[in-house]
This record gives C-alpha cells, sequence and structure tokens, in this order.
C-alpha cells in the first residue's frame, strides 16, 4: 500500500468537499450571522448542542468562539434534561449540529429549548432532515461522500461541521468589529496576547545595556561596546546624541570576511544609516511584525524628538515568548 498517496487522497476528498460547501453557501448564512450577533448585542449567548462526533465539533466552535469574543456553551443533550436546561436564558442562539438531522437525542430536547424564546440555527447534511425543517435557520453542510473508504466514519462530513463553524465565527468577527487588541484580552497567556497587551517601552534595552558610541568612533570601539552589553548590535550618536545609524554584529561579520583589519576602520563607514525605529509608546507587537518583515535583529527605540532611548534585540522577544 503506498501509504502517502492514501493520505493525499483523503485530505483531497476532503478539500473537495469544503470547495462544494463553499459554494452553496446562500443568504441562510448572513441570516445566521445576523441572528447571533443580534443575540450577544442583547447579552445572549451562543448554546451549542450536538451529539457524538458533532458533539466533538461543538466543543471546538465553542472554543473559538469564546476565544473571539463571543460568548459560547456547549448543551449536552442527556444532561439538559436532568437540570443542565438552567443555563439556557430567553434571547440565547441554539446552534444545534447534526448531520443526519435526525438523532433522537437532539430531536428529543428541541422541544424543550424551544419553551424558551431563542432562535435555532442547525448545521445539518439533509436538508428535508427533521432538524433542518424546524430550525429557524439551517446551513447545508452535507458532503458527497466521507473519505473514509467505507463512507462509513464521520471524516469530510465532520470536517465540513467545524469549517462552517469556523466561517460563523470569523464572519462575525468582523461583523462586530472584533480588533488584535480584543483578541489579546482573551489570549493573555499566549505570545500574540503578550504582545499585543505589552509596549515597546516594557522589553526595550536601556541605559547601560544600550550600547552606543560616537560617530567617530572606530570598529573595534562599536565592537567593544556590544560585548560589554552583550548586545547584537551598537547605536552610533552625534555629538548631540542623535542617532546616525546603527552598526550590528552582522555587518561586522559582512566586513570582516572582506577585510580582516577593518577594525580600525571609522564604524561610520559600515554602519547603517536610517535603521528602523520605534517609539516607547508603541506596541511590542509592532516590534514583532518589523522584525518579520524587514528581517533584522535589532530596532531602534526613540523619544518624540528622535532621541535614541532605547534597543529592541530579536533574542529579548524570543525569551518573552513574543515570537
Amino acid at each position: 500500500m503506498d501509504f502517502e498517496a492514501k493520505a493525499r487522497a483523503v485530505i483531497g476528498m476532503e478539500a473537495e468537499s469544503l470547495r462544494e460547501m463553499a459554494s452553496r453557501i446562500g443568504s441562510g448564512f448572513g441570516e445566521a450571522v445576523r441572528l447571533i450577533q443580534a443575540s450577544l448585542e442583547a447579552r445572549g449567548k451562543v448554546v451549542i448542542v450536538g451529539v457524538g462526533k458533532s458533539g466533538n465539533v461543538g466543543h471546538k466552535i465553542a472554543a473559538t468562539l469564546n476565544s473571539t469574543g463571543a460568548t459560547s456553551v456547549v448543551l449536552n443533550s442527556q444532561n439538559a434534561l436532568h437540570g443542565d436546561l438552567g443555563l439556557l436564558s430567553d434571547g440565547d442562539i441554539i446552534l444545534a449540529l447534526s448531520y443526519s438531522g435526525e438523532t433522537d437525542e437532539l430531536l428529543g430536547l428541541l422541544p424543550f429549548l424551544r419553551s424558551f424564546d431563542v432562535k435555532v440555527i442547525a448545521l445539518c447534511g439533509k436538508a428535508d432532515s427533521s432538524l433542518s425543517r424546524s430550525a429557524d435557520v439551517s446551513l447545508d453542510t452535507s458532503v458527497a461522500r466521507e473519505a473514509c473508504p467505507m463512507n462509513l466514519a464521520p471524516t469530510s462530513s465532520s470536517t465540513a461541521m467545524m469549517v462552517m463553524g469556523d466561517a460563523l465565527a470569523m464572519v462575525l468577527l468582523e461583523s462586530r468589529g472584533f480588533s488584535e487588541n480584543d483578541f489579546a484580552r482573551y489570549h493573555p497567556g499566549g505570545s500574540l496576547g503578550r504582545a499585543l497587551l505589552l509596549k515597546v517601552g516594557d522589553v526595550m534595552r536601556r541605559e547601560e545595556k544600550m550600547p552606543t558610541v560616537h560617530v567617530s568612533a572606530r570598529v573595534v570601539d562599536a565592537v567593544a561596546e556590544m560585548n560589554r552589553s552583550r548586545a547584537g548590535a551598537c547605536l552610533i550618536l552625534d555629538e548631540g546624541g542623535m542617532l546616525t545609524g546603527i552598526f550590528t554584529h552582522g555587518d561586522f561579520a559582512r566586513g570582516y570576511e572582506k577585510d580582516a583589519g577593518l577594525g580600525t576602520l571609522p564604524v561610520a563607514d559600515l554602519m547603517t544609516r536610517n535603521p528602523i525605529s520605534l517609539t516607547e509608546n508603541s506596541l511590542a507587537v509592532e516590534a514583532v511584525k518589523k522584525v518579520g518583515e524587514k528581517c533584522i535583529d535589532d530596532i531602534v527605540v526613540v523619544n518624540a524628538e528622535g532621541k535614541p532611548v532605547g534597543l529592541i534585540d530579536a533574542q529579548d522577544l524570543a525569551r518573552l515568548k513574543l515570537v
């Protein structure tokens, strides 16, 4: 058996199912987003119900919605009949997941859910099913076949349902104007959250840890200053303490390949003029982006007058788990 070919076939089959599902997206999707948004704006929440694999998918959808500021909970169909309906409130939105649309436990729960003033959005693979017909909005997650060679194990169908949940969450995110700063509030323990919450002034090297030399200094002086400060770059200043350039270990290595005696040369001959800079009040995420976009290891931090007050080293960003 060609295992690699089999794997590509499974992935290809599921990818094709997603393309077909995307082509069927209609006005019902927009209505579903509007219903969810209206509920959230009225301080409601998304209550997700599903059984078996659909229930597992429901947990992932709930996690995605919660992480993007859309309050969501998963309601166990069995426990709901024994007290857990207490988490449901008028104005909530029910997200009901069932590929067949005929899951007994879910259909048996619907009348009790409807005793509340709620709207039901179905993620279902059968348009003519009991669930689809009873829902306020039904989103089509049907697939031509499962990726399972026996066409039995939920594979393409569960993937389609999960991706439809992702589509709802991401479109809802944009519709509600959810920003990077909002995302950071819900992910304070992650690298992006830290980068979005911290400012450049919180992570930069200051004073004695900020290597500097006068513009008239030699390369060897700049290298000595970098070694003293354990930094990968040295800031080059003029008589007034204003920034004229930056000299890095990379500059030294490249220059040394051409001239082993470059230590006695003026550092101004090898420095980079007009280096990338940020202010203390810039978000740390801006430093992360510039390091990646510009392929650099060091960023100068300047004040309102353009005078250097700090240095950000990519190693510091890594140590703080910002990258």
